[in-house]
């Protein structure tokens, strides 16, 4: 079957079945300025775009029949040279007339330029547990072969089977256009549409879904506790934290946490506690929107801190709490420890 030649089109068309409505195209010529791609004839229709990729998808703006005749080259304008008007005139001492265009450029001192460093291109893969609709064209860059059927273009080791690709992306320099990944260069774009790929591989009609590994990232949760003569209850709020992966330690003297949340984050923290606790007599649990912690005090004292700290805190004396609004434990009657209740009496 003949492939259809003109721009935006390239599609492989039916003699019998070609009629004026068959081909979409482009008459104008492509435009890359500063990155920006588009078609000159339909640039205020269709907007510019970065990706080549999307560039290639821009439908055409022009309704004909498909033909395979090689599109015309505009013949390319011949320059003529101009006398340069800033010319400087010179007598040499022989009484000659030198001419000149300026003084001479001297060639300024080559700086040593490290090497680029090369960063590994990493490939798609076709996923062949998704299946394809027949006529799906091969995703890899100059390849445009329509697929089949698995057993034809899929499987096996057959000749449909091989794709002829270019594995990096298109650079468009000054006028020349060609790809990363091979030296050849051409000036018209239909030219560069025909750039044979430079590697062989396997077609990719459903590119595998690449899943990037996120860098973790350490995050802090707030942390609220109370206390009762016998206990002290501490609350980390950290939501939908994963149950199989965290931990919470309880030790002595020490508590630590080590707490998985959604995406990258993580939240690590060890608390030195103001008084010792019986860990066989502590236990943790994990709610959707929180950790709680029961700690068993081996004393009835007051902790003044949750955290154990070096610094002087005076005459600092802190209660058990009462019951009410303030969301306070205990009953309504004063809950006093056994030091303070021999004070009273």
């Amino acid at each position: 079957m003949p492939r259809c030649t003109r721009k935006g089109c390239g599609q492989d068309y039916d003699l019998a079945t070609n009629d004026p409505s068959s081909c979409t195209y482009h008459t104008g010529a492509p435009v890359f300025h500063e990155g920006l791609k588009s078609w000159s004839c339909c640039s205020d229709v269709n907007k510019p775009v970065l990706d080549f990729d999307d560039f290639m998808k821009i439908s055409g703006c022009t309704v004909s029949l498909h033909t395979d005749e090689a599109p015309e080259v505009p013949a390319p304008a011949i320059k003529t040279s101009s006398v340069d008007s800033n010319l400087i005139l010179k007598e040499a001492k022989d009484g000659a007339e030198v001419y000149s265009t300026g003084a001479p450029k001297f060639a300024s001192p080559k700086t040593s330029v490290p090497p680029p460093v090369e960063v590994p291109v990493v490939e798609d893969e076709d996923d062949l547990n998704v299946p394809v609709t027949p006529g799906t064209i091969c995703k890899r860059k100059s390849c445009g072969v329509a697929f089949v059927s698995d057993e034809v273009n899929r499987i096996g080791d057959g000749d449909e089977t091989v794709c002829t690709y270019h594995s990096a992306a298109p650079i468009f320099h000054e006028g020349s256009k060609g790809y990363m990944c091979c030296k050849r260069r051409v000036l018209e774009f239909d030219e560069f549409l025909k750039i044979e790929g430079c590697k062989r591989g396997r077609h990719v009609f459903a590119p595998k879904q690449r899943t990037e590994p996120q860098a973790e990232k350490l995050t802090d949760c707030r942390v609220d506790h109370y206390q009762t003569p016998k206990e002290v209850h501490i609350s980390v709020f950290a939501k939908q934290v994963d149950k199989e992966k965290s931990t919470v330690a309880i030790e002595d003297n020490q508590l630590h946490f080590d707490l998985y949340l959604p995406g990258p984050k993580r939240f690590r923290r060890t608390i030195i506690l103001f008084g010792p606790v019986d860990p066989d007599g502590s236990s943790h649990k994990f709610f959707n929107t929180k950790v709680e912690v029961v700690l068993k005090k081996l004393d009835t004292r007051s902790w003044t801190l949750l955290e154990k700290t070096t610094r002087d805190l005076g005459n600092i004396s802190l209660t058990f709490g009462v019951g009410g609004r303030t969301g306070t434990i205990g009953s309504k009657d004063l809950v006093l420890d056994e030091q303070n209740t021999n004070r009273i009496n």
